[in-house]
């Protein structure tokens, strides 16, 4: 079953514009260190960062609450699995949140996928509930 759905599309000129007007104090508000060290590997790190922002945002969104009511930015964090896979951490308010969601007898998986094309970057979340075997 569907617990909720977000997508959110970010430009990623705006925010390479934040990162050089503040620097690591955006870095460090808003992305795990995780999130850090990818983006500073990669030849586009405006790029790389603009699609976790998408995948934040989409996420408060599927979890129906936008970013308020006690979500951090580093509550949802974005990584990789070796294939490539982007796969969404829920950590604080946001995996209370998803917890409070998710029917007795299900468990809860967070499905992210993201893309870009210059200059945007777009993400799109889901949350499915499944039984419990």
């Amino acid at each position: 079953m569907i617990l909720g759905i977000g997508t959110d599309l970010a430009n990623i000129d705006r925010i390479a514009g934040v990162l050089e007007r503040h620097g690591d104090r955006f870095r460090d508000r808003v992305f795990t260190d995780t999130e850090r060290m990818k983006a500073a590997r990669r030849k586009d790190e405006a790029g790389t960062y603009a699609k976790r922002w998408a995948a934040k945002e989409a996420c408060s969104k599927a979890l129906g609450t936008g970013l308020r009511m006690g979500i951090s930015w580093k509550d949802m964090a974005v990584s990789n699995l070796g294939t490539g896979q982007p796969v969404m951490h829920l950590t604080g308010w946001a995996a209370e949140r998803l917890a409070s969601m998710t029917p007795e007898g299900h468990e809860a998986i967070v499905h992210v996928t993201l893309t870009d094309d210059h200059p945007w970057a777009q993400a799109f979340v889901l949350i499915e509930a499944r039984p419990i075997a």
